[in-house]
């Protein structure tokens, strides 16, 4: 493997402060895997905010490189799968959380964490898919298997975020009248945007009765905050509604009733990126980049360089981000 400089946002433990800073590392450093890519884009997402600013859930060693999805172009393989010059997505496992990530030009990784950009994709389009794209595509494909456009409304919550922006794209695309929650009232024509028919204010969703079951209002949801939010979700399924969670950003605690459960017959999915299984994800990316491919893609991203991932950082840990927000390392 050759050993070639570039550059990196690099976080460092100093006196129990993490800093963020962009520097030169080699790729003689890294992990001696089956296939060395140059990056060329990578995504934002809230876990990499997390590694950013020394959550050891999330990353136990620095100094780390986060960044837990990558599409570039193959450098170097010793895998037989893999060419040079071949165009690749990388997306979940341990990269950007134990392993160099997205956030620099280069990785290397073992190749089955590796898929072979679809066809219908840009390097660009798959990274404002992402890793956040991905959950959203998990969501719907669990979700769609119990709750189908005729059996009545999907509500999303955390609807201005990367999760929540793509997954009602891909619902409304589909057929599904949504509903959207959100804090962000000037986001409101964002939402509109991506087909939203309803949104309700983050405020008035937490102020429902505190009662163990709701009235019956939506057929589904997508939940990507968690805690009394997924609660009230789940409390207004109709019978044999089903909801999805991907997110913990409000609580990891579910403190509820089984009524809804055992009264309704709902369904609760856990969705997982990092842990869907390999079989499945080469079938999945070929969805999002073609029935399920957001028909807006393009207008739900924002673009920074690596030397604005810090501010970008600080943002999306105060809910401050819209949609995707993607890094362009070329």
């Amino acid at each position: 493997m050759p050993n070639i400089a570039y550059k990196a946002l690099l976080v460092s433990e100093k006196d129990g402060k993490y800093i963020q800073e962009v520097t030169e590392l080699n790729t003689f450093d890294l992990p001696k895997n089956d296939v060395l890519i140059q990056v060329q884009y990578s995504s934002l997402n809230y876990k990499d905010a997390l590694s950013a600013v020394g959550n050891k859930g999330v990353t136990k060693r620095y100094p780390h490189t986060p960044g837990i999805d990558a599409a570039g172009v193959v450098a170097v393989s010793s895998d037989e799968n893999f060419v040079e010059g071949e165009k690749v997505i990388v997306s979940g496992y341990d990269l950007g959380m134990n392993t160099p990530g997205g956030f620099g030009q280069y990785i290397r990784v073992p190749a089955e964490w590796i898929f072979k950009l679809p066809e219908n994709l840009t390097l660009k389009e798959a990274m404002i898919i992402g890793t956040a794209g991905f959950t959203a595509g998990i969501s719907f494909s669990r979700l769609s298997e119990l709750v189908k456009p005729t059996d009545g409304k999907v509500i999303v919550s955390g609807a201005t975020g990367g999760v929540g922006s793509v997954a009602l794209s891909i619902l409304n695309k589909m057929n599904y009248e949504t509903i959207a929650v959100s804090g962000k009232e000037a986001e409101y024509p964002f939402l509109e945007s991506l087909g939203v028919k309803e949104i309700i204010s983050r405020s008035e969703f937490l102020s429902l009765d505190k009662k163990p079951i709701l009235s019956a209002k939506y057929a589904g949801g997508i939940d990507t905050v968690g805690g009394p939010i997924l609660e009230n979700i789940v409390k207004s399924l109709n019978p044999l509604g089903a909801v999805t969670t991907c997110g913990s950003v409000v609580s990891t605690e579910l403190n509820m009733s089984v009524f809804p459960f055992i009264l309704r017959g709902i369904s609760l999915i856990g969705v997982s990126a990092q842990n869907y299984p390999t079989a499945l994800r080469a079938k999945l990316w070929q969805k999002l980049a073609n029935e399920w491919k957001p028909e807006n893609l393009l207008e739900i991203y924002n673009e920074i360089k690596l030397e604005e991932l810090p501010a970008a950082i600080e943002l999306i840990l105060k809910g401050k981000l819209k949609g995707r927000t993607i890094v362009d390392l070329s």
